[in-house]
């Protein structure tokens, strides 16, 4: 008998019972004032997220449909663009904004390595026309397990005109972020991670800066339009039809935000990191992030180089009905992802470790059985509220 299953991915994460509870309503007129109400109330819960004073776009999407809607909305044709990468998902970035026309200069740290803002800050000095119009970063790169410092970055830009664009999808609510006060211009984030709900819904914020810039934006646009999100949210109303019952999630999911308060997510999302990462050491394999960039998502860990991760990963699944992600691209059987994100609980971290300390011993890996259960454990009892 294997049980429920674990579902310990960088997203989707598992989904709370009262959120299903809440998508399960019956449907409403997304066109009347029920919807109104509930949309009004997300787009202000939203903001406090994101600690800004902006505005809130939401769209039918993954968060890729929210990356592909930041660059049409506010880059045009042959704008320059500054990527900045350590992994897949900037990378997908990058590629975006190069189908869309725009001249991407590409600035590439080695993957499990964070972002050194004084790079950034020295090519934008050199920028002595402000032909940069944007500049793209990842605040947690799932595929590597690393965050990126967004305030480090921001007071790198300094006074250099270009919008900070940033793919939040799977670090927002789980990383510190101010957007006002970090100078961040444009936010993506999406439902499928921190807020506990199915993928579809990609969020975007923008402030004035961002605004002024889709202004001038000379690029095609008709899904992802800004412009009619504008003019439909002043009724109240979304621009295309939504999905309402991801929306009812969205909304609980929200009010369990609040019960819980953000800096306690947070801090929990840190306290799920540590209690990961004292038991990979434990076990004596070697972690793709150091410990000052480590994301409090997702823990990239490297295989037994004889064993090969997705072995790991398919006898969890096997024995243990226990979902761990794999590596992508170069990194596909070398590294296993340990996801602590959404609604996860501590124990259901502890015995997967146990899991793991199973499956590494039945593989022929050396391991002293209990050790790194008993490392997470002293590691839960410290952060432990």
């Amino acid at each position: 008998m294997v049980g429920d299953q674990y579902l310990l991915l960088p997203g989707p994460t598992p989904i709370p019972d009262r959120v299903k509870r809440a998508m399960s309503k019956p449907m409403i007129n997304h066109r009347g004032m029920e919807f109104r109400i509930m949309l009004e109330y997300i787009i202000e819960e939203l903001k406090a997220i994101h600690k800004t004073k902006g505005d809130i776009a939401i769209f039918p999407a993954s968060g890729t449909g929210g990356l592909e809607a930041a660059i049409v909305n506010f880059v045009s044709p042959g704008d320059k663009v500054l990527s900045i990468s350590s992994g897949v998902f900037g990378d997908r970035w990058a590629e975006i904004a190069e189908n869309f026309g725009a001249q991407v200069e590409r600035v590439d740290f080695p993957w499990g390595q964070s972002v050194d803002p004084q790079i950034i800050k020295e090519k934008l000095i050199k920028d002595t026309n402000a032909n940069i119009k944007a500049i793209l970063v990842t605040q947690n790169e799932t595929s590597t397990g690393i965050y990126n410092d967004l305030k480090s970055i921001g007071e790198a830009i300094g006074s250099h005109p270009a919008l900070l664009m940033v793919d939040a999808i799977s670090g927002l609510a789980t990383i510190d972020m101010d957007m006002d006060d970090w100078n961040l211009d444009v936010v993506i984030s999406g439902s499928q991670k921190a807020f506990m709900i199915p993928p579809g819904i990609a969020i975007m914020a923008y402030n004035k800066k961002a605004l002024a810039a889709h202004a001038n934006c000379s690029g095609p646009r008709f899904y992802w339009d800004l412009t009619a999100v504008r003019k439909y949210l002043e009724k109240g109303q979304t621009s295309v039809t939504p999905p309402i019952s991801l929306y009812f999630g969205l909304e609980e999911a929200l009010i369990m935000f609040k019960e819980e308060g953000l800096e306690n997510i947070i801090s929990r999302h840190r306290n799920y990191r540590d209690i990961v990462r004292c038991a990979i050491k434990a076990l004596g394999l070697e972690l793709m992030a150091a410990d000052h960039c480590a994301s409090p998502t997702v823990t990239a860990v490297f295989a037994p180089p004889d064993i090969g991760a997705n072995k790991i990963r398919e006898m969890m699944y096997k024995d243990f009905n226990i979902v761990l992600a794999g590596g992508q691209q170069n990194l596909d059987n070398k590294i296993f992802r340990f996801g602590h994100l959404g609604y996860v609980r501590e124990l259901d971290l502890v015995a997967s470790i146990a899991a793991l300390e199973i499956t590494l011993s039945r593989v022929g890996y050396p391991v002293n059985l209990g050790h790194s259960v008993s490392k997470a454990l002293e590691c839960l009892k410290e952060n432990i509220t």
